[in-house]
């Protein structure tokens, strides 16, 4: 150990052929200080630069996009003018907000970028860097002319010496080698320093800007220079050119239902907005409130200034002071000027919803009186049909007593009802009638080609149940197949088939069911009685012997029908008026006739009379019963008969 003045120098050997270095040991410790300042240089810090967060710059810029979104987005209203007003008034509104978010966020940007290159915190940390390097690169020189020095003395200095002067030349090599480490520290700090504060002021206008691409009919965002951007205004496309023009409101029950829906959810919608609005509100609050509250005390510190200058109190303030204080009031007011002009916009976006919501409930009350007083009218139609329908059915059964008759009226009764309830439903619940027409027109094609016999038979039904058609109980032959209609329904009728020879005939027991469409078929001969006639024809064939009184037998077979047939006369004859009554022609009534005409074994006589249908046997078998009696108890009968009589239908079926 060796003393030098007040310096002390600890030289340590570590082996024969290596001398270890030789340090100062105050220099150590203020280069150790040094290195630690160096390190731990913090980023600048200030009023403004705490108060303006990006984050929350952008997170402002992205709840007003939102907003201008949600208020962009048409509402399905009712279609009143007013709607369309109100909508491009919030339009509007919040696209001269999201402009002065912009604005705001853009001059925050710019503050930021101010106060981290040119703020007083900002300015002495870069100071205190540079003084020290420095002072770094002073010691660095002077211990670079003392290695020099030391050379020319190694070079020159005797053997005893000379290993002190190589041991302290060691000494101040590693002393350079550490001024040197800590220079390049302090020189990369200061760049990163430099090059964050560019990156993160170029990374909040970036995200700005690329903001603003998402919204382009509000903001355009334009190069001004390689290094400067600028947001540029742009008209907002307007509402009502891209908006239809409105509806006129419909009448029909399901269009007023609709339209009250949507009055409905277009007031929940309206809701949604609003609170979104109170929260984007709420937002840009608590953006300027620590703003406002810097502006409050920049005007205090600078009136405090001058008023220390006036009273001659104290240090007085510099113009550097003043210009500092003036240039951050420019800055924060930059900032909250904006805020302050979108909140206003905002307020007034509120209020606009709070009139259009007033609006919609004032016209869906309105819409719901025409909703339900539709319903009250559709309700009673149908009640008056339905009174209608029960009127009808009590006149049927009061004073139609003939049940084919009544059933007849009972099925047009149902028809036409059914008619009238289609009718009150559609004009109840449709309005659009051109739609339903057009829509009508390609469904009935459908139904027609698709159900073309179903439909014929359906026409052929009207066919078969007016005054000249079949009727229940009747007695017809269709398709070579002779039976009494049991029941007709509205594309089918049914048979009981009969069968027989002669005048026998009788059921099979099998129902024969044909379609109605039976009628329009021109192959297909349809047979049926007369209508409102239940009685037929029949005839007795006597073949006359050769040169006998054909006259005498003629009369006395003609007086043996007339006995039987003077029993049910009355019932034909009220046939028979029936039938005039209906045709509106006169007749000749039925009654028994004879015939005389020349056959294949000679000359015939025939007795034509007419039988119920319900009862020809009975009639037959006693018509049979008279005549054999004739012929046995008249001789002259008995001789101008040749064979046996036969009974036969005139004609078939």
């Amino acid at each position: 150990m060796e003393k030098s003045g007040s310096k002390t120098t600890i030289v340590t050997m570590a082996a024969p052929t290596h001398t270890s270095l030789k340090i100062p040991f105050g220099r150590a410790i203020r280069l150790l200080a040094l290195t630690a300042a160096a390190l731990f240089l913090c980023a600048p810090t200030g009023v403004t630069q705490q108060q303006l967060d990006s984050e929350a710059v952008i997170s402002h810029l992205n709840a007003i996009i939102k907003l201008y979104r949600n208020a962009s987005a048409e509402i399905q209203t009712g279609g009143a003018p007013s709607d369309v007003i109100y909508q491009e008034n919030e339009q509007s509104l919040m696209a001269e907000a999201v402009r002065l978010a912009f604005q705001s966020a853009k001059a925050a940007a710019a503050a930021i970028r101010a106060t981290e290159k040119n703020g007083a915190p900002s300015a002495s940390s870069t100071q205190s860097s540079a003084q020290a390097e420095s002072r770094n690169n002073a010691r660095i020189a002077d211990i670079q002319s003392k290695i020099e020095a030391l050379d020319k003395q190694i070079s020159s200095a005797p053997k005893s010496k000379r290993e002190a002067l190589v041991a302290r030349k060691q000494a101040l090599q590693g002393e350079l080698s550490l001024d040197l480490a800590i220079r390049d520290v302090i020189q990369k700090r200061a760049a990163f320093m430099e090059s964050s504060t560019d990156t993160a002021a170029e990374g909040l206008e970036g995200r700005i800007n690329q903001l603003a691409h998402s919204v382009p009919s509000v903001i355009a965002v334009t190069a001004a220079t390689s290094d400067q951007k600028s947001v540029t205004q742009a008209k907002p496309v307007p509402a009502a050119s891209q908006q239809e023009p409105a509806k006129q409101s419909s009448s029909g029950l399901v269009s007023q239902s609709l339209a009250l829906y949507a009055a409905v959810t277009s007031v929940h919608e309206i809701d949604l907005l609003n609170d979104q609005t109170a929260r984007v509100k709420d937002i840009v609050n608590n953006l300027r409130q620590p703003l406002r509250d810097s502006l409050v005390a920049t005007i205090k510190q600078a009136r405090s200034l001058t008023d220390q200058a006036e009273s001659g109190q104290g240090t007085p303030a510099t113009p550097q002071q003043y210009q500092e204080l003036t240039e951050q009031f420019r800055q924060l007011s930059a900032v909250v000027l904006p805020l302050s002009q979108e909140i206003v916009m905002l307020d007034q976006g509120s209020a606009n919803l709070q009139e259009w919501r007033t609006s919609i409930l004032r016209e869906s009350k309105y819409a719901a009186r025409a909703l339900f007083v539709r319903v009250g009218m559709i309700v009673l139609a149908l009640g008056v049909v339905l009174v209608l329908s029960e009127v009808w059915r009590r006149l049927t059964y009061k004073y139609v007593h003939d049940p084919r008759r009544r059933r007849q009226f009972l099925l047009l009764r149902r028809f036409i009802m059914g008619f009238l309830f289609g009718v009150v439903l559609i004009l109840g619940f449709v309005s659009e009638f051109s739609s339903l027409a057009t829509f009508a027109g390609f469904v009935t094609a459908g139904i027609a080609v698709g159900l073309q016999t179903v439909l014929l038979s359906v026409a052929a039904y009207f066919f078969v149940v007016g005054r000249y058609g079949i009727h229940v109980g009747d007695r017809i032959s269709v398709s070579g197949v002779t039976g009494d209609v049991i029941d007709i329904s509205l594309v089918r009728l049914y048979l009981i088939e009969l069968a027989g020879t002669g005048i026998d005939l009788y059921p099979t027991g099998r129902v024969v069911v044909f379609s109605n469409s039976v009628l329009f078929q021109a192959t297909t001969p349809l047979f049926k009685q007369i209508p409102g006639t239940e009685y037929a024809w029949h005839e007795i064939s006597l073949v006359l012997a050769t040169g006998a009184n054909h006259k005498l037998a003629q009369e006395k077979l003609l007086q043996a029908v007339n006995s039987v047939y003077e029993k049910y006369r009355a019932n034909i004859e009220s046939q028979h008026g029936r039938i005039e009554r209906r045709l509106e022609v006169q007749l000749t009534a039925p009654a028994p006739e004879t015939r005389l005409q020349f056959g294949d074994a000679g000359l015939e006589l025939l007795v034509r009379y007419p039988v119920e249908i319900r009862n020809e046997s009975e009639m037959d078998e006693l018509v049979t019963r008279q005549v054999l009696d004739l012929i046995q108890s008249e001789k002259d009968v008995q001789a101008a008969v040749a064979g046996s009589p036969k009974i036969r239908a005139a004609i078939r079926g």
